[in-house]
């Protein structure tokens, strides 16, 4: 009796917990179902949207349009203005990410060894991300003035006659490339102090012992080690961020001058909300997001690598 009694049991206990386990799945589904909405609404459908557009001729205000297939992805890359962009926006990237994310981690490790004022400065470096980069631009305009900005009178005083930064073509990408930096700093840097002051304290101690004596030993061994997963995230930021340039060509250049400083999300909103074609504006917009997609998978593989081997 004893032996027959006991076998109901576990099948008993294992259909109540699949009963759980299904309500906890649907109270799960449940609380999901508003971000699941949220997402579907603004993001899933909205790309969908535009990847369907990438393959219509529609220009905002006619009442009809007509597929066209790959004619506008033909048109794109035969575009001198859209290459143009598309060079400018690397070129602009490729300045932006990697000096922003060097100069942030050397200001918060300094900011990290000084004990007093750590606060102040680390407010006062993240100022230019809460600022309104809009309202900044007269003050970006005065500085990079040809005749009365502070920089070229500085450069005067040492015998160097400074250029026209933002009305020459061969300096305007790059005067707009200190303004992002400028703006990047301090997102960047509050993000790697975080990323440092996570670090146990217990592991220079371990690496001294070891024979790291030298600072440099110490980042080389520590630091830059366990920085890995923040590294990885702030690099993903910066290159994103550099890419989607859009604010500072619109307010200081217009894309000029003659298309030195267009970038690709100034080139998209021109054809979209000035030229009202939406369908073209639509192609380059997946362009974008495609490449935008294969540097991020790029970036990925490469440093979780680094980070692995490391």
């Amino acid at each position: 009796m004893a032996a027959t009694s006991i076998g109901p049991v576990p099948v008993a206990a294992k259909a109540r917990r699949s009963d759980a386990e299904r309500q906890e799945a649907r109270a799960g589904l449940l609380l999901s179902l508003p971000a699941i909405l949220l997402v579907l609404l603004f993001i899933i459908l909205p790309v969908a949207a535009v990847i369907l557009l990438g393959f219509t001729n529609f220009e905002l205000g006619y009442p009809s349009f007509e597929f066209v297939g790959l004619d506008n992805y033909v048109e794109l890359f035969g575009d001198r203005t859209f290459m143009k962009s598309l060079w400018n926006t690397a070129v602009y990237a490729a300045i932006v990410a990697p000096m922003s994310i060097f100069l942030a981690l050397g200001l918060a490790m300094l900011i990290e060894a000084e004990g007093i004022g750590r606060s102040f400065f680390r407010t006062a470096y993240f100022l230019p991300v809460a600022s309104l980069l809009v309202a900044m631009a007269t003050v970006w305009q005065y500085l990079f003035h040809p005749t009365i900005g502070p920089i070229n009178t500085m450069l005067a005083m040492i015998g160097i006659n400074g250029p026209n930064w933002l009305g020459a073509s061969n300096t305007v990408l790059y005067s707009l490339s200190i303004i992002g930096v400028w703006q990047s700093v301090g997102f960047n840097l509050v993000l790697f102090l975080a990323g440092l002051t996570a670090i146990p304290r217990e592991l220079y101690s371990a690496a001294e012992i070891d024979g790291a004596k030298s600072g440099w030993d110490r980042f080389r061994l520590v630091t830059w080690p366990m920085l890995g997963p923040t590294t990885l995230f702030v690099t993903t930021i910066s290159v994103i961020n550099s890419v989607k340039v859009f604010e500072t060509v619109k307010t200081l250049t217009e894309g000029g001058p003659n298309k030195a400083s267009e970038v690709l999300l100034y080139t998209i909103y021109q054809e979209g909300f000035v030229y009202l074609r939406v369908g073209y504006a639509s192609a380059m917009t997946v362009v974008f997001l495609a490449i935008l997609v294969v540097l991020m998978f790029i970036q990925y593989r490469v440093q979780d690598k680094q980070v692995h081997y490391s």
